[in-house]
């Protein structure tokens, strides 16, 4: 069997190992609850939620890869099987069953607000560890703010 090495010393090589891993789960977990939410959610707002949904899912979809391969290329093998983003899953997402458009945007951006402050936990701890994973951090972290702020301008208060 052949074992990439990695290029970073100890603890770099740890520190980074952790933030790819975590950030992995994250983003598996993301696009899980994402497309849950997107199979069951109703009401007036369905057909907009439920695309933007598809694209939060996409993105967390790509970047999930994009953060496995970084990890691999690195000689830390990333894991992302269904048992361990099971017991290692922690950002919020939909309740059982039908889920009211507002609820789904509500617990979305709860989400992705949790996801956020997590990857900028990330981007600090990877700045002297490894800079070319923390500007992948950096991107990830551009991408799901801009589609926080895409959930959270549904909420916006309507006027009377």
């Amino acid at each position: 069997m052949t074992v990439v090495k990695s290029p970073l010393p100890e603890p770099a090589r740890q520190v980074t190992f952790d933030a790819l891993q975590g950030t992995l789960v994250d983003l598996l977990g993301l696009s899980l609850i994402g497309k849950q939410a997107h199979w069951n959610i109703v009401g007036p707002r369905f057909r907009s939620i439920h695309l933007q949904l598809d694209e939060v899912v996409a993105a967390a979809r790509s970047y999930a890869d994009t953060v496995a391969e970084r990890a691999a290329a690195l000689g830390l093998p990333p894991d992302g099987r269904p048992e361990t983003i099971a017991s290692a899953f922690t950002l919020p997402g939909p309740k059982d069953g039908w889920v009211r458009d507002e609820e789904v945007v509500q617990v979305i951006a709860e989400a992705l607000s949790t996801a956020i402050g997590r990857l900028r936990e990330r981007i600090t701890a990877t700045e002297t560890a490894d800079p070319v994973t923390q500007d992948l951090l950096i991107g990830l972290t551009a991408e799901l703010e801009k589609q926080r702020w895409m959930f959270e301008a549904e909420n916006w208060p309507q006027e009377s």
